[in-house]
């Protein structure tokens, strides 16, 4: 693992909260898109020294409505930047670690992503995320 990449913090509007984050904070917002695999949108904030990813589903089928639905708004995973992901999953997996995905899958910005199960994470998210550019 070579740092945190970014914070996913799930909300039910990104258009409601992220005036917090760029008004109130004075963050900037330096990328918004919809991930259609994960029926999410997603506003990507820089914070500085890490991240932080705003989740909104488009979809009451997306895992991220699930999560809204059980615990409300907030963080909801953390991301691990990696390289070599499917090297990394191997490797997590000889040490007992149990992942939600076998082989990595795309993400936002077109990042490869793997989440451990948070039964391994001691009941956290932890996306590893391996950037194909470097734009988020």
């Amino acid at each position: 693992m070579k740092k945190v990449d970014h914070i996913g913090v799930a909300v039910q509007s990104i258009q409601e909260v992220l005036p917090f984050y760029t008004e109130v904070l004075g963050f900037s917002c330096i990328g918004l898109e919809e991930v259609a695999s994960e029926k999410v949108r997603v506003a990507f904030i820089d914070a500085g020294n890490v991240k932080i990813e705003l989740l909104e589903p488009l979809s009451e089928e997306s895992a991220v409505a699930g999560f809204l639905a059980k615990r409300g708004q907030g963080i909801h995973h953390i991301a691990l930047a990696v390289e070599s992901i499917e090297e990394r999953i191997e490797e997590l997996k000889t040490k007992g670690i149990k992942m939600l995905q076998d082989k990595p899958k795309t993400g936002a910005g077109g990042a490869l992503v793997a989440f451990m199960h948070p039964v391994s994470g001691h009941r956290v998210l932890y996306e590893l995320c391996e950037k194909q550019n470097k734009s988020h």
